[in-house]
């Protein structure tokens, strides 16, 4: 069931939210916590029906907060309203879906938007769908949070937004781009735990990890090598493959761990699968498909306190990557 709400108020959207469920016989009882999400009002409904995926491994309130584009803005007269919509049912995932579409002033301040919307003690994830701010956690959203989540391959220069994010991180923030390497890490550890460490035939010298230009995930991946591993880890740069093209190439194309008896390679090949060489095995092909926007999200949403480790490779195995190579490794 969907129930628009034009020029109303957070006020007129909770009580109506109420009785909504009282007809319907639903509680917010089984709601894990509330996911708020900020996106541009031509993306906000891409962002809403992976989060609905996602509730259904975790129930919880997802609050919407459409941002206006500049047309959209520009046309608006400078009118300050509120139209609301609330989802419930069929239409809304293993939760309730409420969707906010400030106008004018009424955007000012999206906190006391969210305010009286929120779950009762409940944690609070922000997700912001499209552009993030700069310093997400200094935002009066980015209070509100537990974690606060982004997509640094959504925007342009996504290195350059890793390095930023480097500088200002504080504990709860995370990033899909992170969320994307979980295959990759995996079978790399897999792959390392064939080589006897220690014994001088099979010391690890070095790693190379190449993918596209500008990929938030294949930089990720170079720090979190660096950071393991305590060797050097190059980047090499893949040309980016045309629409139409073999897409194989693109963001992160392949891993070599570099040892005295030979390499440790993992590449994609065909399709969703990646081949896995090293030194006295024989070559195999595994499944490494890319993950989608709901897969990232539901893996963000299991760990409601700080990503230790996410927090190590952002603000230590990055700068060790700059340090040795530049920032246009």
């Amino acid at each position: 069931m969907i129930v628009d709400l034009p020029e109303t108020t957070v006020s007129g959207i909770s009580k109506r939210l109420v009785l909504l469920r009282r007809e319907g016989g639903a509680t917010t009882l089984g709601r894990v916590l509330t996911l708020v999400i900020v996106a541009p009002s031509d993306r906000v409904e891409d962002a809403i029906s992976a989060a609905n995926v996602a509730s259904r491994e975790h129930p919880m309130r997802i609050i919407a907060l459409a941002e206006p584009t500049a047309h959209a803005a520009a046309g608006s007269g400078g009118s300050s309203r509120l139209d609301g919509q609330i989802r419930v049912g069929a239409d809304a995932g293993a939760g309730d879906v409420i969707v906010l579409h400030p106008h004018g002033d009424a955007g000012r301040d999206p906190d006391q938007l969210l305010s009286g919307l929120l779950l009762a003690d409940a944690p609070v994830v922000v997700w912001w769908a499209g552009e993030a701010p700069p310093r997400a956690s200094e935002t009066s959203l980015g209070r509100l949070a537990q974690r606060r989540v982004v997509d640094s391959g959504g925007v342009g220069d996504a290195t350059a937004r890793l390095r930023a994010t480097s500088a200002s991180y504080r504990p709860g923030d995370t990033d899909l781009a992170w969320s994307r390497l979980t295959l990759w890490r995996a079978q790399l550890a897999a792959a390392l735990d064939n080589v006897p460490v220690g014994s001088e035939r099979h010391d690890i010298t070095g790693a190379t990890v190449r993918g596209t230009p500008r990929s938030s995930s294949t930089l990720l991946l170079a720090a979190w090598l660096r950071l393991q591993l305590g060797v050097p880890v190059s980047q090499e740069e893949m040309p980016e493959q045309g629409p139409d093209a073999d897409r194989r190439a693109w963001g992160i194309h392949s891993v070599e761990i570099h040892t005295s008896a030979g390499d440790i390679a993992i590449a994609r090949t065909r399709g969703v699968f990646a081949a896995i060489t090293q030194p006295g095995h024989p070559r195999l092909e595994v499944p490494l498909p890319r993950r989608s926007v709901p897969e990232c999200l539901i893996e963000d949403l299991r760990l409601l306190r700080p990503d230790t480790l996410y927090g190590r490779v952002i603000t230590e195995g990055l700068p060790l990557l700059d340090s040795e190579f530049g920032e246009e490794h």
